[in-house]
């Protein structure tokens, strides 16, 4: 049995979930997009209690939301050419 002191424990990698990763990505970004632009007419009251932080946080979460989409979108065409190609030798 191996234990703590006895070293690490090896185990094979699980296999990558999948899922809607573009609709996932794209659903987060829109939410932070709403949290900025509901907080957004509150902002006296922020600078007030000095919480314009959590402004430019959803503000932030948008914009590298905005990259995340680019980013997953350009990766499911990336899976999606290479599935394509390992099909093709398949069906000659």
């Amino acid at each position: 049995m191996a234990g703590f002191f006895s070293g690490p424990v090896k185990h094979e990698a699980p296999e990558p979930l999948e899922g809607p990763v573009v609709a996932t990505i794209t659903g987060g970004t829109i939410v932070w997009f709403v949290l900025f632009l509901v907080q957004l007419p509150f902002y006296g009251w922020f600078a007030d209690h000095d919480r314009t932080w959590w402004l430019w946080t959803c503000l932030a979460g948008s914009v590298l939301g905005l990259y995340g989409i680019y980013f997953v979108r350009k990766r499911d065409a990336a899976l999606k050419r290479a599935a394509a190609s390992d099909a093709a030798p398949a069906a000659e």
